[in-house]
């Protein structure tokens, strides 16, 4: 039941070439950046990444895909990252983008073991319809582009079938944790951590605070143990702000 590992590049070292992971935050609050950097340092290559967002230049998501380690993302938001945006249009980075309600329902369903659902999120564009841009050709065209999706009309309202998300591993952030992997996340971090917590099948948690177990109040854990197989102990790690706002 002790799921505590000694480190970050210990709880990630099973995780190989190819790999397909959801990764906690929204952007950058919230992210698993000790594991993040653990990935970076294992040289790991060609993951498929699900996120909200895949972090800015060199934090992050943005550290992995700096160093060209992902091949392919699937999130709502591509701001703030000027990497991201040179590698997509030219053709080295293949992205789904996905409405941001939907992705989350996406990410939940796969950890509900749901296949698939039904919602008006896209009808009518080319969500629904295809043909968005998933990889160009780095001469201008489109080298890849999104299917159509199966539409169906219930009481006189049509709804685009999309499909849960399942992924080999999780990567997730979390405040408090106990060492049988229950987990607390604070405020906003909330975010899309639980979400991605239940759609890997393995998935690993860092955590400010570890705790013995009976350490937490049962009424306050947003992810229960039985959805983590892996938790490492990260105090102090560094947060970012994406863009600092002061008074005058």
């Amino acid at each position: 039941m002790d799921k505590v590992v000694s480190s970050a590049a210990e709880a990630v070292e099973d995780l190989l070439n190819g790999a397909s992971l959801a990764v906690g935050g929204f952007g950058l609050c919230g992210i698993p950046t000790a594991l993040i950097e653990a990935l970076l340092a294992s040289g790991v290559r060609d993951l498929e990444t699900v996120s909200n967002n895949c972090g800015v230049d060199e934090w992050g998501l943005g550290m992995l895909l700096s160093a060209k380690r992902i091949r392919r993302t699937t999130g709502s938001y591509v701001g703030e990252n000027k990497e991201f945006e040179r590698q997509f249009l030219s053709g080295e980075l293949e992205v789904e983008l996905v409405p941001q309600g939907t992705l989350a329902e996406r990410l939940r369903a796969g950890g509900a073991g749901i296949p698939a659902f039904y919602t008006p999120a896209g009808v009518g564009t080319q969500v629904a319809e295809g043909g968005l841009p998933w990889r160009y050709d780095g001469a201008g065209g489109i080298g890849l582009a999104s299917p159509s999706k199966e539409v169906r009309e219930f009481d006189g309202r049509p709804y685009v079938l999309e499909r849960g998300i399942r992924t080999d591993f999780a990567l997730v952030h979390a405040r408090y944790g106990d060492r049988h992997g229950n987990l607390i996340y604070e405020k906003s971090a909330q975010n899309f951590n639980p979400l991605c917590a239940a759609a890997g099948r393995v998935t690993i948690a860092e955590v400010e605070e570890l705790v013995d177990p009976g350490g937490l109040d049962p009424m306050q854990v947003h992810t229960p143990g039985i959805f983590v197989q892996r938790v490492v102990h990260a105090p102090g790690i560094e947060k970012r702000i994406e863009k600092r706002t002061v008074a005058r």
